[in-house]
């Protein structure tokens, strides 16, 4: 593909679908692995959960090309969507008076009406989550000698503390599990999309996929939302 069809592919409604559809299945496989390493700290306790950000930490330049491409993924996924909806906005005539399911076959819904809206409080709190954890005490622009730790004769900075004194705080415990939520509504519409963009639109495939698209959605809200309840209701001391 040339330079120039490939440019017109990507301006188009289909390409920024299958776009969307494709940056958006990464992150959904991001996800998952993300909230199984927070359940090591609740299935495994500390000194694994430790040790697990402490292997992460040691892959080195392997992390930062993972961590490049996984930015470059958030980057194409929001500028693509808020393209879509405002090309879906320019499209409309008028506003609907009354939002309600649309269905089969379009399977609009509430989640899917809602989509630029969940997105953006993602992001607000993507940025929160990285300023709070992945850069806070103990990381790499803010070494604390507060925050390490030794696991098995090894030093590592002590993850599992952060984690534990944040979720211990009213708005962190009771915060993320609403955003999770939210992040749940965002993936129910998010994963039959990204499905249907990228050509599962075979009529007898069409409910079984929404059926595990919306599964799939509440299993990792909910894989993310019982940490921070079970933190700070006495799990971890």
């Amino acid at each position: 593909m040339n330079t120039t069809k490939r440019q017109s592919f990507i301006k188009s409604p289909v390409g920024k679908k299958i776009l969307t559809g494709i940056t958006g299945l990464g992150l959904v496989i991001f996800v998952i692995e993300h909230m199984s390493g927070n359940l090591i700290l609740m299935l495994e306790g500390s000194d694994a959960y430790n040790a697990y950000a402490h292997f992460l930490e040691g892959l080195g330049p392997i992390l930062y090309l993972l961590e490049l491409g996984l930015l470059a993924f958030f980057v194409f996924h929001i500028v693509l969507g808020i393209n879509i909806w405002l090309g879906k906005r320019r499209a409309r005539t008028h506003r609907y008076v009354k939002y309600r399911s649309a269905g089969k076959p379009s399977m609009q819904s509430p989640s899917s009406r809602s989509m630029i809206i969940t997105g953006g409080i993602l992001l607000v709190f993507l940025v929160i989550h990285l300023v709070s954890f992945k850069f806070g005490p103990g990381g790499p622009l803010h070494a604390d000698p507060a925050y390490v730790t030794t696991v098995k004769g090894e030093v590592m900075r002590d993850l599992s503390k952060l984690v534990l004194e944040k979720f211990h705080h009213p708005a962190y415990a009771f915060g993320y599990p609403i955003v999770m939520l939210l992040l749940g509504v965002h993936l129910r519409h998010g994963i039959w999309s990204a499905f249907q963009s990228l050509g599962a639109t075979n009529p007898r495939l069409t409910p079984g996929l929404y059926a595990l698209g919306g599964l799939l959605a509440l299993l990792i809200a909910l894989g993310f939302l019982v940490l921070p309840l079970w933190i700070y209701f006495g799990g971890a001391a």
